[in-house]
């Protein structure tokens, strides 16, 4: 057989875990699945084949002691008695038929290790033991993300804001320094795997099986008992509150999402297997969520006010005074503006984000004021508004026009009695100023002041001719 430390490239003294490493390195290397050169499938046997001599310390010590003398043709385990320890049969080469996809050699093979070493080292994920991978890539361990929430005010959103954040994160432990022991005290191998890490199992038909140890949960290393340090019990971090200022951009919406690099939990240095392990804090996640503004509302960077103009304006036009995230402006109405009318202040938005430079825009949005009520004079103008613009539609109370024209009404007055006339007289007389002021600019009643002045010649030619009677008498 061929020199398993030449095959795995390590020397005598080589430790289990550089042995360990050193296979894995030429598995993930030689393996068919990935290598397809024409030596890959018979350098990928060699390897398996050394570990399996190798990782096992009965087989390892009669190679130093024997040579290749301990073991058959076949490879199979002889130190002299001729036992075989997988039960007569060809190992874990004999289940796999040692085809170009198995594992010839019969070695112990961790799965989840190998999927570790394809997948670099990262099977196990991100939590409070990290990345674990023990075989060809250094172990390193990381914290957990914390995820708080802060509320800001739509203007903090708008021009941004510092803000503190209290938080309670794992920290390195000082007592201990990370290492959860107590000072003067050490780990110790592992009795159940020999600090390997791994448990061997081995099954019916030859086949054996790696898994990870239960005792030590597969960092080879156990804290004697009463070794842990009082104030981390062990895991090498403890719980402190900090406060943390972050500086939140202009420009955030409602939801988003701030990370803090390195805020986050300490990693639990204490459960790791090596002695001076490498660790790497979690993440601060800060999601934002910005209060509704009784004013503006918003749609990305673009900000809505609706500016509420009076009849009287949105006829007329005129000027209004509009607030913005800076200050108050002055936006001229045009004349005949409608409710739903819409005009634009370039750049007077939100921040944008993403890199974009500059701000969004402010669109205003006009609302007319109706009036649901009107007083005796406002509706006298509004009726004489809608006679000026012959709105036949609109309903009239105090009936301006009631009297079409001055001839329509002096023919219609002499078929009336003087009674009636001075009624008319009467009504007209007693109407209010701005009902009088209008039928005088429309001549509306210029019969009626002639049906005075006629009942006043009346009147006198009445006196007189009285007067004229007495005389006689």
């Amino acid at each position: 057989m061929k020199d398993p430390y030449s095959s795995l490239g390590v020397s005598k003294s080589a430790s289990s875990a550089e042995i360990k490493k050193a296979y894995y390195s030429l598995a993930k290397k030689y393996h068919p699945d990935t290598n397809k050169d024409a030596g890959a499938k018979e350098k990928f046997s060699d390897a398996q084949s050394a570990y399996e001599v190798l990782s096992d310390a009965k087989k390892k010590e009669a190679y130093d002691t024997m040579g290749s003398g301990a073991f058959d043709q076949s490879g199979g385990f002889n130190p002299g008695a001729g036992a075989d320890p997988f039960g007569g049969g060809a190992g874990f080469r004999a289940g796999f038929g040692g085809g170009a996809s198995g594992f010839p050699g019969g070695a112990a093979f961790d799965f989840e290790d190998l999927f570790s070493a394809f997948t670099g080292g990262q099977s196990r994920g991100r939590g409070r033991k990290g990345a674990q991978s023990q075989g060809f890539s250094e172990e390193i361990l990381v914290g957990d993300n914390i995820e708080v929430q802060t509320n800001i005010s739509f203007m903090d959103a708008a021009k941004g804001v510092r803000k503190d954040i209290h938080i309670n994160p794992l920290v390195q432990c000082k007592t201990c320094t990370g290492s959860g022991l107590k000072s003067g005290s050490s780990r110790k191998a592992c009795g159940s795997c020999e600090g390997t890490g791994t448990r061997v199992h081995f099954m019916q038909g030859g086949f054996q099986m790696a898994s990870t140890c239960a005792a030590c949960g597969g960092s080879g290393t156990l804290t004697p008992r009463g070794s842990e340090c009082n104030t981390c019990r062990g895991d090498g971090v403890v719980k402190e509150r900090r406060t943390v200022t972050v500086d939140v951009p202009g420009g955030v919406e409602d939801g988003m999402r701030l990370r803090v690099s390195g805020e986050g939990d300490a990693a639990p240095t204490g459960q790791s297997a090596s002695s001076n392990p490498r660790s790497q804090k979690g993440d601060l996640y800060v999601f934002i969520k910005v209060s509704p503004d009784s004013k503006f509302s918003r749609a990305g960077s673009d900000i809505l006010y609706t500016a509420s103009i009076p009849l009287t304006t949105a006829i007329l036009g005129g000027e209004v005074r509009i607030p913005t995230l800076d200050k108050d402006v002055n936006v001229k109405v045009a004349t005949g503006t409608a409710s739903g009318d819409r005009l634009t202040l370039s750049g007077m938005g939100m921040r944008k984000l993403n890199g974009r430079r500059g701000n969004g825009d402010l669109k205003v949005e006009f609302k007319v004021q109706m009036p649901k009520y009107l007083s005796t004079n406002q509706r006298t103008i509004v009726e004489m508004l809608a006679d000026e613009m012959d709105d036949k539609s609109a309903k009239r109370i105090m009936n301006l026009g009631k009297y079409s024209s001055s001839n329509d009404t002096t023919s219609q007055s002499s078929h009336k009695t003087s009674m009636d006339m001075k009624n008319d007289v009467d009504q007209h007389s007693n109407e209010g100023f701005l009902k009088s002021t209008w039928h005088k600019l429309t001549h509306q009643h210029d019969h009626l002041n002639s049906q005075e002045n006629m009942s006043s010649d009346q009147d006198d030619d009445k006196g007189k001719s009285n007067k004229k009677k007495a005389d006689v008498n």
